[in-house]
């Protein structure tokens, strides 16, 4: 058993935290400061904070770890190794220098592909078949350190960016536990990650939720699922936003084709049962569940009830 120090902040982070709690010795818990949030910008902590308290462990929410103040609880731990799961502050050299075993991370892709803040997303973007995680010894760079192990999983059209989340996050903390076995042993030898294949996944910024109805109908489909809980795929209906939580790309029977080609995108050409057909630039997408600005979210069978969709524009 292992003297475990751990760093995290969102809701992907607690099944590694609940692993640890009941696998090793889990001496004390790094999370980010209180900070405000919600339309009334009440201060509240992260869900990693929440975890910790209710297991009663020692914990910690230095603003950063770059000077003595901010380093002196985990050096006061003296951990055999710290876990760092998406805890979102820069690990100083003094850091990954402390623990006898280092710094071992639960990386959400198969690296090194998709090194960077949001592999999840940016793996449905691209039309990814496969993702898992990996679990890497941290070094100087971002993402680069040699990977202890990986886990893999594929991707389906029904994976939308938190249902990829949630099944990374299970998978990485069975991963680590089986890391962390194999790292105190002396049994398991980090590799260092192959250059060829590497590529980077950059955070992703609100304005790629906007739908661009020029594109394929797959190349939207993969845009709504990969930002399912958020930000959230969006258009226009009327002037007004509409968000668009669920698709599905051409669905038959239809001549894709021929509706392509003779009405412009973003045109609700027909509204057939639970879903309304949209043109795009290449075959039509069909939309089953969207949000109105302060409306609950909707099935489309039920939003159209309230109104004439068919013939409408969107965008």
């Amino acid at each position: 058993m292992l003297r475990v120090a751990f760093a995290g902040t969102p809701e992907f982070a607690l099944p590694a935290l609940a692993a640890l709690i009941t696998h090793h010795e889990l001496i004390g818990v790094l999370t980010q400061p209180d900070r405000p949030a919600g339309r009334g910008q009440k201060l509240s902590f992260s869900p990693v904070k929440a975890a910790a308290l209710a297991a009663q462990l020692p914990l910690a929410q230095p603003s950063s770890l770059k000077d003595a103040a901010g380093r002196a609880q985990l050096r006061a731990w003296n951990p055999d190794v710290l876990v760092v799961v998406a805890y979102g502050l820069i690990l100083p050299a003094e850091v990954l220098r402390l623990p006898r075993l280092g710094c071992v991370n639960i990386h959400a892709s198969l690296l090194p592909r998709w090194r960077g803040a949001a592999p999840i997303q940016r793996a449905i973007l691209n039309g990814d078949t496969e993702s898992g995680v990996s679990i890497m010894q941290m070094d100087a760079g971002l993402d680069t350190g040699p990977v202890l192990l990986q886990r893999r999983c594929l991707i389906s059209r029904d994976h939308t960016g938190g249902l990829l989340h949630d099944e990374l996050s299970a998978l990485g903390a069975a991963a680590l536990l089986a890391a962390l076995d194999g790292l105190g042993s002396g049994l398991l030898t980090p590799a260092p990650q192959p250059e060829e294949g590497a590529s980077y996944a950059a955070k992703i910024d609100k304005a790629e939720s906007r739908i661009d109805w020029s594109r394929a109908a797959p190349d939207i489909e993969r845009q709504v699922r990969a930002f399912n809980p958020w930000p959230v795929a969006e258009t226009t209906l009327s002037g007004e936003q509409l968000r668009i939580f669920a698709a599905r790309a051409d669905s038959p029977p239809y001549d894709a084709a021929k509706v392509s080609k003779s009405v412009d995108p973003g045109v609700i050409v027909a509204i057939q049962g639970d879903f309304m057909r949209v043109t795009c630039g290449t075959g039509t997408l069909a939309v089953t569940e969207v949000q109105l600005p302060g409306r609950r979210r909707v099935s489309v069978r039920d939003f159209s009830h309230s109104r004439a969709l068919s013939g409408l524009r969107l965008g």
